[in-house]
């Protein structure tokens, strides 16, 4: 069950067709999926899993420590995601990412997008799982026998 929030795909799909950093973040996850399109002979395109960070100061912070030879970004898409992430794959935000990537030529970067999917996957599962078990979380009901 992914609720009932609208998401405008197509400006999404502009934002990640147009960014040179995309920045989608998973408030459930406290994590974000960071894809920094510019490369150059030395830097390869950047696809990863990072902490959420808090602020947009704190993101471009982190952006230049990860790409201290890149310059500071001219655009930046900050996308909240508050869906699962399967959603991604059906919604084709996923395929909109991958197809801005592979213009990039780098295979490699390609791969590093599937890869932080599934990192992703696997996160949102233990997130469900401590969820279950009440690790990290607070009842809101008392324990049952």
């Amino acid at each position: 069950m992914d609720g009932d929030f609208r998401v405008d795909t197509g400006e999404i799909h502009r934002s990640i067709e147009s960014a040179e950093v995309i920045a989608l973040y998973f408030p459930l996850l406290r994590k974000t999926l960071l894809v920094d399109t510019r490369s150059s002979a030395l830097d390869r395109p950047l696809v990863r899993v990072v902490p959420m960070a808090e602020s947009v100061e704190a993101r471009f912070r982190s952006l230049r420590r990860l790409r201290p030879r890149f310059p500071q970004p001219e655009s930046i898409a900050i996308v909240p995601w508050d869906k699962y992430v399967p959603s991604l794959k059906r919604l084709g935000v996923l395929d909109c990412l991958l197809e801005r990537i592979a213009a990039s030529g780098c295979g490699e970067a390609v791969r590093s997008c599937n890869e932080a999917y599934e990192e992703l996957m696997r996160l949102q599962q233990d997130e469900f799982v401590k969820a279950i078990k009440g690790i990290d979380y607070t009842p809101i009901w008392g324990k049952v026998c």
